[in-house]
């Protein structure tokens, strides 16, 4: 049968995501197709559902991101873990960006401590 077919790649993708740290589970449902639900532990409301299908062009079939666009090949669920455990981390505002911007806070402090006051006029003590 087609759906278990499915399920098998869903399977595997959610031992890939249990290696990796993340919750994953297939859930069946009673009238749609099955799905794998990823939720990250440190942070629950990191979560995604993830479907199998094949692409609309082709036979292969792909794993499908909750918004309906393909994610990964199912030959390969190691991938599509990686890509999964990218999205679903949680984002830290107390590292610098790679460009080295600091992001602002309020309240005269950014997420690396105070601000600096500003001479004004510049050159001015």
């Amino acid at each position: 049968m087609v759906s278990d077919i499915r399920v098998g790649y869903l399977e595997e993708l959610e031992h890939e995501l249990d290696t990796r740290g993340l919750v994953a589970r297939v859930v069946r449902t009673r009238s749609g197709p099955a799905f794998l639900r990823v939720v990250n532990p440190e942070a629950a409301s990191l979560a995604e559902d993830v479907t199998c299908a094949p692409a609309p062009e082709s036979p292969e079939h792909y794993y499908w991101w909750s918004w309906g666009e393909r994610m990964h090949r199912v030959d390969d669920p190691g991938g599509a873990a990686v890509k999964l455990v990218r999205v679903l981390q949680p984002l830290r505002l107390d590292r610098r960006e790679p460009c080295g911007d600091r992001v602002p806070d309020r309240g005269g402090l950014d997420a690396f401590g105070p601000v600096p006051a500003r001479e004004w006029p510049p050159g001015h003590s």
